[in-house]
């Protein structure tokens, strides 16, 4: 997911009506596996860094039988595990598996 990121340099060059670029803020993923065979297992990731592209990672989400397994590009950043931050990685009863995170906020220091 996006959004506004409304920094003190921010909040002086950009309002509502003329708002700063959007950001990357997090990232929701939900995987539907209805034909597992072993449902003991649950599926999970793995974050691969991307050596020719800096700034960049590959997730790669691995289940088992029947299914193969899917790969999406995202940002390279530090993930919020807090609860409260919105991380939720599960596979729920109705054979979902669910990872939320958000990414950390980029603090300007001089």
């Amino acid at each position: 997911f996006t959004g506004f990121d409304w920094n003190e340099y921010n909040r002086t060059h950009y309002d509502k009506d003329n708002p700063p670029p959007r950001l990357v803020l997090g990232y929701k993923f939900n995987i539907h596996y209805p034909d597992l065979i072993d449902r003991t297992q649950t599926p999970t990731y793995t974050l691969m860094k991307i050596p020719d592209e800096p700034g960049f990672a590959i997730i790669r989400f691995h289940a088992g039988p029947p299914y193969e397994d899917v790969a999406f590009k995202i940002i390279d950043e530090q993930w919020n595990y807090g609860r409260r931050s919105g991380y939720r990685c599960q596979f729920t009863h109705r054979n979902v598996f669910e990872l939320y995170f958000r990414l950390s906020r980029r603090r300007y220091k001089r």
